[in-house]
């Protein structure tokens, strides 16, 4: 039984973060003008904020720290992870982006 509450909250929180991923995209077309590198910088701080808030949390479940319950400190961890690798696809994006763009004939 403890097992299907678990997985219910965890798709449940899944279903929430899909939610404000929909929600600030469409915030950030409605913007426009909204300043790419301000974006970049925030992304980057947001990804960082979650690796440090995984670690600490897989620091404080390891330690016997406070009331940690095993599934949070996975989903943390697995929300740094898909962070970390979204950030590092739209880099590689942007980067092919810049090539192809210097590689246009004038």
């Amino acid at each position: 039984m403890s097992n299907s509450m678990n997985i219910d909250q965890v798709l449940a929180q899944m279903r929430v973060m899909a939610a404000q991923a929909t929600n600030k995209s469409s915030q950030a077309s409605e913007s426009g003008g909204a300043d790419f590198g301000e974006l970049l910088k925030q992304s980057i701080d947001h990804v960082n904020s979650a690796q440090q808030e995984a670690s600490a949390l897989r620091t404080a479940f390891e330690s016997g720290e406070g009331d940690m319950d095993l599934a949070q400190v996975m989903i943390a961890a697995q929300k740094s992870s898909l962070s970390f690798e979204a950030m590092v696809q739209v880099r590689n994006k942007l980067v092919e982006a810049y090539k192809d763009v210097m590689n246009m004939p004038i």
